[in-house]
């Protein structure tokens, strides 16, 4: 779920905070990638009709390798250098949130049942897509397939985006990329929505600047958390009847959740009993993720061709002559992402984000616009 409403209330209350970006316009980034989410994508979207999924000739289901082969393709073409990170053991106070998408599959599957029957395509089409969970079995095909391509894989401790959150915070990307907005609320300084979305290569990319958040919102980090808390997030229920404009408002009003529940009305808002709020902030400050403070070596290899053909045409059954061509593929697309972001090229003067070479460009324009003035008697007539 992420944090419920997130995007509307940044795109009503921070909207500069906010950019559309294109996809190309990445060229040269290293990009943290929640690996899980973009999985789920895949296997509610990519080859499906009603309840039918791309699978081999056992049976198996490979909209997930199809998804996950085709998208990262696109982005190595597009100059991008992905690192997948993947989840790893929920925290303890996800385990109600976890419990409620059970029960939520186990009432779609039952749905799904009578929409079979009706003959509904409708609902066949929408309660499938609701019975969708991405499995130990589809992340460790994607891990091998994405190995095997030789792009980087990292298993979180626990939360991939709090993971990626951390890769960003220490600079080993240059953003995080994930459809779930608390990738924000664990202090990504940059994030990235639609950019594996396996839909539409129309769709922009959608930027967000976690500081320009802030200082659009006038609320510290601390307080940022505090608002998403109440707003609704995996860890632990929110107040009822307070949506994210309300818990703006409360928040800048009082400043933390600990003044707004001193001075709140108890009558109106009914407060969850035991409400584990605190811990809920605690993960979110201080998630259990991989240290980085160490330089972290990120590795984009030749793909492995051989492996690559026995894995997706001889394992899962693969079309050879297009997996040979991606392969092609993915070895020039690698070359093109090696020549790196041309502001590499050039070092920053002190004090200034102009590139060198640009200034003395610009200085020798100038130069030449004033003597060719001083010639032709250029500028403004005296009078």
């Amino acid at each position: 779920m992420g944090i419920k409403g997130l995007t509307k209330l940044l795109a009503d209350n921070a909207p500069k905070a906010m950019k559309e970006q294109k996809f190309e316009s990445y060229f040269g980034r290293k990009i943290a990638i929640d690996a899980s989410m973009s999985i789920y994508q895949f296997l509610i979207v990519v080859g499906r009709t009603g309840t039918e999924m791309l699978t081999n000739e056992a049976g198996e289901v490979t909209s997930h390798l199809q998804g996950m082969f085709t998208r990262t393709i696109r982005l190595l073409e597009a100059g991008i250098k992905p690192v997948y990170v993947f989840d790893g053991k929920p925290p303890d106070l996800k385990k109600q949130e976890l419990a409620k998408r059970y029960s939520k599959r186990a009432d779609a599957t039952d749905d799904l049942s009578d929409a079979l029957e009706v003959g509904n395509k409708e609902d066949i089409e929408k309660f499938s897509k609701r019975t969708v969970k991405v499995t130990k079995q589809h992340n460790d095909d994607c891990k091998k397939l994405l190995s095997l391509m030789g792009v980087p894989v990292i298993e979180a401790p626990s939360e991939a985006e709090a993971q990626c959150a951390a890769l960003c915070k220490a600079d080993h990307v240059y953003a995080v990329a994930s459809e779930d907005m608390d990738s924000l609320t664990f202090g990504a300084p940059r994030f990235l929505r639609h950019l594996m979305d396996p839909s539409s290569k129309k769709i922009p990319v959608m930027e967000f600047e976690v500081s320009k958040v802030l200082e659009e919102l006038n609320l510290t980090m601390d307080q940022f958390i505090d608002l998403c808390i109440l707003s609704g997030c995996d860890y632990c229920d929110s107040i009822r009847g307070i949506g994210g404009q309300t818990a703006l408002k409360l928040i800048r009003q009082h400043g933390s959740i600990e003044h707004i529940l001193e001075n709140i009305n108890k009558e109106r808002y009914q407060i969850p009993e035991d409400w584990p709020y605190q811990e809920a902030r605690r993960l979110f400050k201080e998630p259990s993720v991989h240290s980085t403070d160490e330089q972290l070596e990120l590795k984009w290899t030749a793909p492995d061709e051989e492996g690559l053909i026995s894995f997706l045409v001889n394992e899962n059954g693969f079309n050879s002559d297009r997996i040979t061509k991606a392969i092609e593929k993915i070895k020039a697309a690698k070359n093109k992402s090696s020549q790196g972001r041309l502001e590499s090229f050039f070092k920053p003067v002190v004090g200034t984000s102009v590139p060198v070479k640009r200034k003395e460009t610009t200085e020798k324009a100038e130069k030449g616009t004033a003597n060719k003035k001083a010639k032709t008697g250029g500028g403004k007539k005296k009078k």
